[in-house]
């Protein structure tokens, strides 16, 4: 049986917060408990504070290359401002940057071809500047992937998929690249730059 933390509960809010609020918790925790604490049980109380502590190195690591909130609006402003050309070119270099073997494709439904360890993944990414993203290109580029047997479908997009595209991703497993994991993304290039 897998453990699944609940969405709401603080170590989960905390995980997706930025790593130093989870760290600044722990050192309010381990004050008060070194001030208001009886002696005989000051260790045990100050010992409490280390689960923040490790949630907080967990949140670092996971948040390690990615972008703040104010520089993933920037690189998302960006991408809405880029011709397709630059948008795609700079999708090219941050995937190469990840060591995969990237192709333009030719099927209508289908941007680019991923290839990495022996798995294809098929990314589907013109229409990222799009304000709704409904299932039809979901469902287009599922069909795609199933007739050209990838492994895996990945789907670009600045704006948050709607509720019935969201529930048809999730249902087939396509990876959507949107928010933060495109702001990741798009950033690695940038990185690279001297």
């Amino acid at each position: 049986m897998k453990f699944k933390m609940a969405e709401n509960s603080l170590f989960a809010i905390l995980l997706r917060s930025r790593w130093w609020i989870s760290f600044l918790v722990g050192a309010a925790w381990a004050l008060l408990a070194a001030a208001l604490v009886p002696q005989p049980y000051k260790m045990i109380a100050i010992l409490g504070s280390l689960p923040f502590w490790a949630v907080g190195f967990v949140a670092f690591v996971r948040q390690y290359d990615q972008p703040t909130p104010a520089q993933q609006q920037v690189i998302l402003e960006t991408a809405a401002q880029q011709s397709w050309g630059e948008f795609s070119q700079q999708l090219e270099r941050a995937w190469q940057i990840e060591g995969y073997t990237v192709q333009r494709s030719q099927d209508p439904a289908v941007d680019f071809v991923l290839q990495r360890n022996g798995k294809t993944t098929l990314v589907a990414a013109k229409r990222w500047k799009a304000a709704a993203h409904g299932v039809e290109p979901l469902r287009a580029l599922h069909q795609a992937m199933q007739a050209q047997q990838a492994q895996e479908c990945a789907y670009v997009c600045i704006a948050p998929l709607q509720d019935s595209a969201q529930r048809f991703a999730d249902t087939q497993q396509i990876a959507v690249l949107s928010q933060l994991t495109l702001a990741t993304l798009l950033q690695k290039p940038m990185m690279q730059q001297p």
